[in-house]
């Protein structure tokens, strides 16, 4: 891994010093401190401290065409206080981004470590393939991706993607089986205008090993249209070749619309149904998980804004409840979450062990950008 960083420094090194142009440089930073609380006797207080600096480095080759790089750090360290004088705590820093890219009015290619992520539900999302992005994050903070990314945009507003991925033997959004170390993952997505929005076909493959290796090949189709209220909707089909399998194939649809009401400073309601399937063939009746999501937004004016996010899980009968206040600055931010959840919490794959959001309690968050 560290090698891969350096070979990647080193292409960014190398290809700026040897263009005799003007470089533009930029810096910018996030520094956030959250507090979280739960109200169950097993809760316990937590902390936390993040900071993300980011610098990037700008060159301008024609009228049209640059060259331009990004590097930015994820510094974090947590407490949580077991008893009064007795605080376990845990921290990283690692970086967050590191890429390279050359971008004309039409072309990008883009190279290193990358946020790529594509799609058109919001809440509940099968073509979470790369990212974990969470809706109720005040940060959204995702990982990235080493990887290799091209993408040209026809003058129609239909474009074409192109990856390869290598070195990321990490669980990345919905996966629950790593790739294979040292093997390389690609795929394409085709997107196109169609009506009054788009429509959009995505592939990808990888290679897993479950006692031996074995390939995994991913299909999608999503789309979305604006009809006086926006609709859409995201399907993703999933094959993995491995006779020990018992239920190698694995399909996801999420759909969803959206409108803002004309009350008040505007009242944004979204709603989406995601059903997720696990089966022994393509089409046949397999597993069923389903989850309905909802979503209202209410701006109370020009710095407050209340968010309520709730999820209903179909089969266990359960509701997730998330309601948060925010507070936005020039430059801070002040967030307020409150939840009120199940014990065992099936909505989204955490990113690192436990999920913070687990029963009841609150988080404040205070972000200060510059």
């Amino acid at each position: 891994m560290r090698i891969k960083k350096l070979f990647i420094l080193n292409i960014i090194f190398f290809t700026f010093s040897s263009l005799a142009l003007s470089w533009s440089f930029g810096h910018k930073g996030l520094l956030s401190l959250w507090g979280m609380s739960g109200f169950q006797k097993s809760s316990k207080p937590q902390l936390g401290l993040r900071y993300i600096p980011e610098f990037s480095l700008s060159v301008h080759l024609s009228e049209s065409t640059f060259l331009d790089t990004e590097f930015s750090a994820h510094a974090f360290g947590t407490g949580l206080f077991k008893e009064i004088d007795k605080v376990q705590t845990d921290g990283d820093i690692k970086p967050y981004r590191l890429w390279l890219r050359f971008s004309s009015a039409q072309f990008e290619a883009r190279i290193g470590l990358q946020k790529i992520n594509f799609g058109s539900a919001a809440l509940l999302r099968p073509l979470m393939w790369f990212d974990r992005l969470d809706p109720r994050d005040p940060l959204q903070i995702t990982d990235g991706v080493y990887a290799l990314l091209f993408r040209y945009y026809f003058v129609n507003n239909t474009n074409i993607w192109l990856w390869g991925l290598y070195g990321n033997e990490k669980n990345k959004g919905w996966e629950a089986i790593p790739s294979q170390k040292g093997s390389v993952e690609y795929g394409g997505r085709l997107q196109i205008p169609l009506f009054t929005g788009e429509l959009a076909v995505t592939y990808h493959h990888r290679q897993i090993e479950i006692g031996k290796p074995s390939p995994e090949n991913r299909y999608a189709l999503d789309g979305k249209w604006d009809i006086g209220i926006g609709i859409w909707f995201e399907g993703t089909l999933t094959h993995q070749e491995n006779e020990w399998l018992l239920l190698p194939w694995q399909r996801a649809i999420s759909t969803g619309l959206d409108y803002t009401f004309d009350l008040g400073n505007g009242l944004y309601v979204l709603g989406e149904h995601f059903n997720l399937s696990r089966t022994q063939k393509a089409l046949s009746p397999g597993d069923d998980i389903n989850f309905s999501a909802f979503l209202v937004r209410y701006p109370l004016g020009l710095l407050d804004e209340i968010t309520g996010i709730f999820y209903y899980d179909w089969e266990n009968k359960e509701l997730y409840r998330f309601l948060s206040w925010q507070r936005t600055y020039d430059r801070w931010r002040i967030n307020l979450i409150g939840f009120w959840n199940p014990e065992d919490f099936q909505i989204y794959p955490p990113a690192s062990g436990n999920n913070p959001f687990v029963g009841t309690g609150i988080q404040v968050t205070i972000i200060f950008n510059y």
